[in-house]
Formats: structure tokens, C-alpha cells, sequence
């Protein structure tokens, strides 16, 4: 019996060191959204893929995604997380949404992943975003990055919150309101095709209104972590017509305690995979070095400069 005994221990001891998780994979925790958001979604598709093909351990998690995510990895509760462009800015300056945490530098960016498109969804009829003055219109939820997308889009057309009628609701609150006809307009900002604006586009007829011209050029020269974003035509019911617009970029960032070393070896099994990726997520056809590094106005972390330097992407 004390020899099985034996035996057994030593059996228990070889799967600790051979089995999975093996004991020299880095591991590296990943904060990225909400279970039914795309941040999830997506982060959870690109993450197995790194872990089949690398000595890393990309252990996903949910959370509170863009503002959550820099707080999270400002705590060393993280390694990695996905946020918004336009947050991080604000994150490393100081302001708007971390006007009360000061700046927080304790990142950098690895490369933006994909367009969040600003999506202005108006009632039919409505034709422009300076036809909202003293109309309802829906900014988002109070405090999130879409609020102040909200708020940045509108003053590049001489308009105010004081001059609507502001509402705070979600995506899906908005879409509901929208179709109920409590609202005259929504500002979402998410991939396009959003699935809140679909479902509405399905039921009622809506217009995407145009962010172009002067109001565009205003928006990118005061607020670089801006692009142009054109939505194609017929990704909602009824609009044909492809809409220009402005978006920020879903960024991945990567905490200064990792090494260059690792952050390359994640990078490059990022891009060189997408095509395996996108058989998991479809966000995966958007993974591009050449656009990984538009509209970042951060520092790269150095193992993803490395990275882009080996393909062009950066001089």
C-alpha cells in the first residue's frame, strides 16, 4: 500500500509539471469587457489562439472595459486590456474622464485592433446633426466615452448639451427609446454593424447622420485620436448610401512592467494569425499592422514597435 502511495504521489507531481498550465509559460491577466460585449468576445478568440501558438498564458477576463481597464492595470491587477483610443488619452493626460485620478502612464499601447464607429442614429427625417438642436437625443451612458464623443461631436457643429434635450441611456435603452419614439436621436459609438442598431433598423426606418467637412476637420485637429471612418451601405436596413463619419480605435495596451520581449512575442502572434482568429470572431478580419497603428497618439510598447518596425507598419 505505501508503495502505490508512492506511486500515486509521484504520478500527481509529473502532471503539476507536465500538464496544462505547464509551470514556464508567462502568464499574463487581460482585462477586457462585459461576457456579451465584443471586447470579450473577441479578446477570448484572439487569446487561445496566442496560448496554442506561444509560450504565453493569456488569461482572459471580464470587467468593466475602457475606463475599468487602465484603473485595473494602474493597480497591477492586469497585464494587458483592451480600451477605447480616445480613453486612454484621456488616461495618460490627465482629463476629462480621469480629471479626478491624475494622468496614469503606467501603459502602452500594443496597436488599435478596430474601428469604434460614432454612429448619430436619428429618426427618418432627420438629416444632419444640426438638426438636433432642442430635439431628444441620447448621449450615452453619464460618464462613459461615448458621453463625451457625444459632447466633442456636437460643439464641432457650434452645438451644446444645454441645447438639446439630454438624455443618458445605453445602447439598447437608446434603440428601445428610438424605436418607441421617446427619442429623435442616439449617439453610439461600437463596431459597425452594431447589433442594437440593426435590430432597430429592422423596425423602424432610421437615418445615420453625416460627420463631415469642417465639423471632421475640427473634431481630428483638437482631438488626434480621432479618424475618418466611412460606413458602408447596406450594413442597416434602408441605408443604402455609405455614411462618412469620424471613429476611435479599440486599443489594445500593455502594462510597462512587461517585457519587450513578451509584448513582441504577443504581437507577432496576433497579426501573423488573424486569419485563424477571424474563424473565431469576426472582428479578426480587421487585425491589420498598417492600420494597428493609425489614430494612436500614445507610445508604443516597445516589443510592438519592434513588431511593426519587422513589417513596415512603422518607420
Amino acid at each position: 500500500m505505501k508503495k502505490v502511495g508512492l506511486i500515486a504521489i509521484a504520478l500527481i507531481l509529473a502532471i503539476g509539471i507536465t500538464g496544462c498550465p505547464r509551470g514556464d509559460v508567462e502568464r499574463l491577466r487581460f482585462a477586457t469587457g462585459g461576457t456579451a460585449g465584443v471586447y470579450f468576445g473577441f479578446g477570448s478568440a484572439f487569446s487561445q489562439v496566442i496560448n496554442e501558438r506561444t509560450d504565453l498564458q493569456v488569461i482572459v477576463q471580464s470587467s468593466g472595459a475602457s475606463r475599468a481597464n487602465v484603473l485595473l492595470l494602474n493597480e497591477g491587477e492586469v497585464e494587458l486590456a483592451f480600451a477605447q483610443s480616445d480613453v486612454i488619452y484621456y488616461a495618460w493626460h490627465g482629463i476629462d474622464l480621469f480629471a479626478g485620478d491624475g494622468q496614469i502612464r503606467v501603459f502602452n499601447v500594443i496597436g488599435g485592433l478596430y474601428a469604434e464607429v460614432v454612429q448619430v442614429v436619428a429618426q427618418a427625417g432627420i438629416t444632419s446633426i444640426e438638426d438636433l438642436r432642442g430635439r431628444r437625443v441620447s448621449v450615452g451612458d453619464a460618464g462613459s466615452g461615448t458621453e463625451f464623443n457625444a459632447r466633442q461631436v456636437l460643439a464641432a457643429h457650434g452645438i451644446t448639451f444645454d441645447d438639446i434635450v439630454m438624455q443618458n441611456l445605453g445602447f439598447g435603452a437608446s434603440a428601445d427609446a428610438l424605436r418607441d419614439g421617446m427619442l429623435d436621436a442616439a449617439v453610439v459609438t461600437a463596431g459597425a454593424p452594431t447589433p442594437a442598431v440593426v435590430d432597430l433598423a429592422l423596425t423602424n426606418d432610421i437615418s445615420i447622420l453625416p460627420i463631415t467637412g469642417a465639423a471632421a476637420e475640427a473634431l481630428m485637429r483638437d482631438y488626434p485620436f480621432y479618424t475618418v471612418y466611412v460606413i458602408p451601405g447596406g450594413i442597416y436596413r434602408g441605408i443604402d448610401e455609405p455614411i462618412t463619419t469620424v471613429a476611435v480605435r479599440a486599443t489594445l495596451i500593455a502594462s510597462t512592467r512587461v517585457s519587450e520581449d513578451t509584448i513582441y512575442t504577443f504581437t507577432r502572434a496576433l497579426f501573423e494569425n488573424r486569419e485563424e482568429i477571424a474563424l473565431g470572431h469576426a472582428r479578426g478580419h480587421e487585425l491589420d499592422p498598417a492600420t494597428a497603428v493609425m489614430g494612436m497618439t500614445l507610445p508604443f510598447h516597445p516589443g510592438a514597435a519592434r513588431f511593426f518596425r519587422s513589417v513596415g507598419a512603422l518607420p
